[in-house]
């Protein structure tokens, strides 16, 4: 066989060496680390102005008149007594707070309203009821009614006829001072449509 030429040889060996030393060097060579992720950038909160504090401010004040409102108009009522119909239980410039969701119940003191005019009164007859009132006394159905305080009742200038059958949906209201007539036994029962409920607190405004 031919033996290559020398300079062949001696170039080829220095082609393997220069391979060899790049490897090296690749070895060797330190790694490099990752760059660091660039970090989100976050948007500027925008300052507020007076502008937007008064707006914010008005929201909110706009957001709770709206509440009472509802409130008010739908569940609780605020009413000021005048006149002493429900003494002793209420007294002239009491405030009192009535609920509106609770049923109308026999013994109940209540808010009525009776033509124009925002009166209280206590229930003694429901829808279908049969009261009677004589000389004797109140009766409801034929029987005597339970009071925590007994009121005497008479007769006695009522503009309506006995016995008296309670209207369907309407309640049968009388004052706790009875000489006061301004009740039932003058203009009939009262329609469920024109009570403005049982009364749950009363503040005596003088007290305070």
């Amino acid at each position: 066989m031919s033996e290559l030429p020398t300079d062949v040889n001696a170039e080829a060996s220095g082609t393997v060496k220069e391979e060899a030393t790049a490897e090296s060097v690749a070895e060797i060579k330190p790694e490099q680390k990752p760059e660091p992720a660039a970090k989100p950038k976050t948007k500027k909160r925008k300052k507020k102005t007076s502008l937007d504090y008064a707006i914010e401010f008005g929201i909110k004040i706009a957001v709770t008149a709206a509440a009472i409102w509802v409130l008010c108009a739908f569940v609780v009522g605020i009413h000021v007594n005048h006149g002493n119909s429900s003494y002793p239980m209420l007294k002239d410039g009491d405030l009192v707070i009535t609920y509106r969701l609770g049923k109308m119940l026999e013994g109940e003191e209540i808010c009525y309203r009776q033509n124009g005019q925002k009166r209280f009164g206590r229930i003694v007859a429901r829808g279908g009821d049969v009261v009677d009132i004589t000389e004797s006394g109140i009766t409801v159905n034929g029987y005597g009614i339970s009071e925590e305080v007994v009121y005497q009742t008479s007769p006695a200038g009522s503009k309506i006829t006995y016995p008296y059958t309670v209207p369907a949906n309407s309640v049968f209201v009388l004052n706790d001072f009875r000489q006061d007539l301004t009740d039932s036994r003058s203009f009939g029962a009262v329609s469920l449509d024109d009570c403005e409920g049982g009364v749950v607190m009363v503040l005596r405004r003088r007290g305070i």
